[in-house]
C-alpha cells in the first residue's frame, strides 16, 4: 500500500510538467529536406500558451523551414529586443533575414509571401 501510495503521489507531482513538455514544439531540423541556403535565417519571438504561435511553430515545422524559437517568457534577452528593437507588445513576431522582414502576427500567407522575396533576392 505504501508503495502504491508513493507512485501515485510521483505520478501526481509529475503530471503538470509533463503538459509543459507536450506544449512546446520541437525546434525545426536542418535536415536532407530543407538545406540551410534554402532558406533566410527566421527567428520566432513566442509564449509558450500563444495559439498563434503554435500555428507559427506547427507551420514553420510542417514546411521544414529552419527557425529559432526565442520564448520571451523565458529569455529576458528575447523580450527586450522584442519590446525595444521590435517596437511590440504581443507574440508572435516573426523576424525573416537579419531584420529584412519583421512580421507581427502571424499569417501563413504572409510569411510565405516575406520567404519568397527574400529568396529571390
Amino acid at each position: 500500500m505504501r508503495r502504491f501510495m508513493t507512485t501515485a503521489l510521483a505520478v501526481f507531482l509529475l503530471l503538470p510538467l509533463s503538459g509543459l513538455a507536450a506544449g512546446q514544439m520541437p525546434q525545426s531540423p536542418l535536415g536532407q529536406h530543407a538545406p540551410a541556403q534554402k532558406y533566410p535565417k527566421v527567428v520566432l519571438f513566442s509564449t509558450s500558451w500563444c495559439p498563434h504561435c503554435k500555428a507559427a511553430k506547427e507551420f514553420f515545422t510542417r514546411n521544414d523551414i529552419p527557425f529559432i524559437n526565442r520564448d520571451v517568457e523565458l529569455d529576458s534577452d528575447a523580450m527586450e529586443l522584442l519590446t525595444g528593437k521590435y517596437k511590440s507588445q504581443g507574440v508572435p513576431v516573426i523576424v525573416i533575414g537579419d531584420d529584412a522582414q519583421v512580421l507581427k502576427g502571424f499569417d501563413e500567407g504572409r510569411v510565405r509571401k516575406a520567404l519568397d522575396q527574400y529568396r529571390k533576392k
